[in-house]
C-alpha cells in the first residue's frame, strides 16, 4: 500500500479523535474552558494565585475534578482548599479571557496574565491584553458581567 494515502488516513483519524475529544470536553465542562487535553486554567494551580501571588503550574499528582473538568494543583494542600471551596478559586467567566468577554466574545488565556480583583481571579489572553485590562478593570468587569450570560449561552 502506498504510504501517502495511509498517512492521510492516520492523520484524519487523529484529527477526528482530537476534534471529538475537544467537543466532548466542552460539553462536559459547562462554563469552564479547558485546553485541548482537558486541563482547566491551562493546568495551572488556581489556588497559587491567591496563596502565593504568582502563577504556578499544577502537577498531575494533585488533580481534582469539578464541573466536569480536571483542575491541577502544585500541592495537596492547594488541591484540598480548592475541593472545599472551588467557587472561591475558579477563574471568572469560565476561565476565558476576561477582556474578551468584556467585548462579547471568548479567547484563550495565558496563565501568566492574571489579576485578582475583589477576591476574584481574572485571566487574560496575554500580558499585552492584561495591560489594557489594567487601565479600566472596573469598566471591563462591568461589561464582562453583562456579556457573560449571552457569551456563555453561545458556547
Amino acid at each position: 500500500m502506498n504510504k501517502v494515502p495511509q498517512l492521510i488516513v492516520i492523520c484524519a483519524a487523529i484529527f477526528m479523535f482530537g476534534a471529538t475529544s475537544f467537543v466532548l470536553a466542552g460539553e462536559m465542562s459547562g462554563p469552564y474552558r479547558t485546553n485541548f487535553i482537558g486541563k482547566a486554567a491551562e493546568g495551572y494551580d488556581v489556588v497559587s494565585y491567591f496563596e502565593e501571588g504568582k502563577a504556578v503550574e499544577g502537577d498531575s499528582d494533585f488533580t481534582h475534578e469539578w464541573k466536569g473538568v480536571k483542575w491541577y494543583f502544585s500541592t495537596a494542600a492547594h488541591k484540598d482548599k480548592f475541593a472545599a471551596a472551588p467557587e472561591k478559586f475558579a477563574p471568572q467567566y469560565g476561565g476565558y479571557c476576561a477582556y474578551a468577554v468584556s467585548k462579547g466574545y471568548t479567547a484563550s488565556v495565558d496563565p501568566e496574565a492574571w489579576t485578582i480583583v475583589d477576591g476574584k481571579l481574572y485571566l487574560n489572553y496575554s500580558k499585552g491584553v492584561k495591560d489594557t485590562w489594567d487601565k479600566d478593570r472596573a469598566g471591563y468587569i462591568k461589561s464582562a458581567d453583562e456579556n457573560w450570560p449571552k457569551v456563555r449561552k453561545d458556547l
